[in-house]
C-alpha cells in the first residue's frame, strides 16, 4: 500500500492529512498558528508531526499548500503576505530531505480549487473558478482537472484586482482581514455599543452570522463586502467565463449568505451578451479543501 501526505501550511493553521491509495484519508494532525510566530516556529512544528507520522508509514509522495506565491517548477516560497521567513525558501528541498520522497509545492487556493473541483462542488464542470475567501482573498482556475498556471509566481489572484487606480484592491475591501477594521473602527467610535460587547477578532464569523438582518450595521458591512466580491467576480466572467464559480475559505459561515446577495448583484456588472451567468455554489470541503488538493497532486507526482 502507498500512502501520501498532504500539507497545508497558511498564516492561521498548519494541517497535515495522510491518505492511501484509494484516497482515504487515515490520519490528520491541525496546529493553531499565529502571525507573531516566524516560519523558523512553523517549521519545527512540522518536522515534529513529520516524524511523528513517519513512524507508521513511509510516504511515496508529499505536496505542500502554501499560503502565498510560490515557485511551483523549482519547488520554493516567495513570500508570505503576514509570516516572516518565508522568502525565497527551498520548501520542496527541505522536505525532500526529511521524508526522502518526491515534494511538490503549490498555491493553497490552486489546491483547493482543484480539490473543490474534482471531489466537491464542482464535480462534473469543465471550467471551474474557486474564490478563497480568509484574512486575504485567492483564486484557482481549473480546466478539465488540471491547474491553470501562468508565469511564476501565480496566477488566478482575484484579490489583488485592483479596483481604482489609487491601488484599492478587491483584498483590501472584502478580506475577512477588512472586515475586521471596519468592526474595529465602528468600536472604537461606538464603544458602548453591543457590537462592542460581542466583538473580538477571533469571533468575528460568529458576530456577523448572528446579526446579519438582525443589526443594521452589520447588514450593511456585508452588503458592501458582496457588492465588492460581485464586483471582483464579473471581471473573472469576462476575461475567463468559467461554468462555475465556487466560494469558499474560512469564512463558510456566512457564504451562503453571501452567494445569494452576489447572485442578485451580479448580472448588473456583466454585459447581458454574457448571460446566463455561471452558477455560483458553495464549497462543500470546508477547512479540508487544500490538503485534499494536495493529497491530489500528491498521488498524481508518484506516477509521474
Amino acid at each position: 500500500m502507498k500512502y501520501y501526505l498532504g500539507i497545508e501550511i497558511g498564516s492561521g493553521k498548519l494541517h497535515l492529512a495522510v491518505a492511501d491509495e484509494t484516497n482515504t484519508v487515515l490520519e490528520q494532525i491541525r496546529h493553531a498558528v499565529t502571525p507573531e510566530q516566524t516560519a523558523d516556529d512553523h517549521r519545527n512544528l512540522l518536522e515534529t508531526s513529520i516524524g511523528d507520522l513517519h513512524t507508521r508509514y513511509r510516504f511515496a509522495s508529499v505536496c505542500v499548500g502554501f499560503s502565498g506565491p510560490v515557485d511551483w517548477q523549482q519547488g520554493k516560497t516567495i513570500r508570505s503576505y503576514r509570516v516572516n521567513g518565508w522568502a525565497n525558501f527551498d520548501l520542496s528541498d527541505w522536505l525532500e530531505d526529511i521524508l526522502r520522497c518526491p515534494c511538490k509545492i503549490e498555491n493553497d487556493a490552486n489546491l483547493a480549487a482543484l480539490a473543490e473541483a474534482l471531489q466537491g462542488s464542482g464535480k462534473n464542470y469543465p471550467t471551474v473558478f474557486y474564490l478563497k475567501l480568509g484574512y486575504g482573498i485567492g483564486g484557482g482556475l481549473i480546466q478539465k482537472g488540471q491547474i491553470y498556471h501562468g508565469a511564476r509566481p501565480g496566477e488566478s489572484e482575484i484579490g489583488k484586482i485592483r479596483l481604482d487606480r489609487s491601488g484599492t484592491t478587491l483584498e483590501n475591501v472584502a478580506s475577512i482581514r477588512s472586515i475586521v477594521e471596519k468592526i474595529k473602527t465602528e468600536v472604537t467610535q461606538h464603544p458602548d455599543t453591543d457590537l462592542a460587547k460581542a466583538f473580538s477578532e477571533n469571533n468575528v464569523n460568529d458576530y456577523l452570522t448572528k446579526n446579519i438582518g438582525q443589526d443594521a450595521w452589520a447588514t450593511q458591512v456585508m452588503q458592501e463586502t458582496a457588492d465588492h466580491l460581485a464586483f471582483g467576480l464579473s471581471h473573472v466572467i469576462h476575461l475567463l467565463h468559467p461554468d462555475l464559480i465556487i466560494i469558499g475559505g474560512g469564512f463558510l459561515p456566512l457564504s451562503d449568505h453571501l452567494r445569494s446577495v452576489i447572485e442578485k448583484i451580479l448580472p448588473t456588472y456583466v454585459v447581458e451578451a454574457f448571460r446566463p451567468l455561471p452558477k455560483l455554489a458553495m464549497a462543500q470541503l470546508a477547512d479540508e479543501a487544500v490538503v485534499r488538493g494536495a493529497l491530489l497532486v500528491a498521488r498524481q507526482n508518484s506516477y509521474l
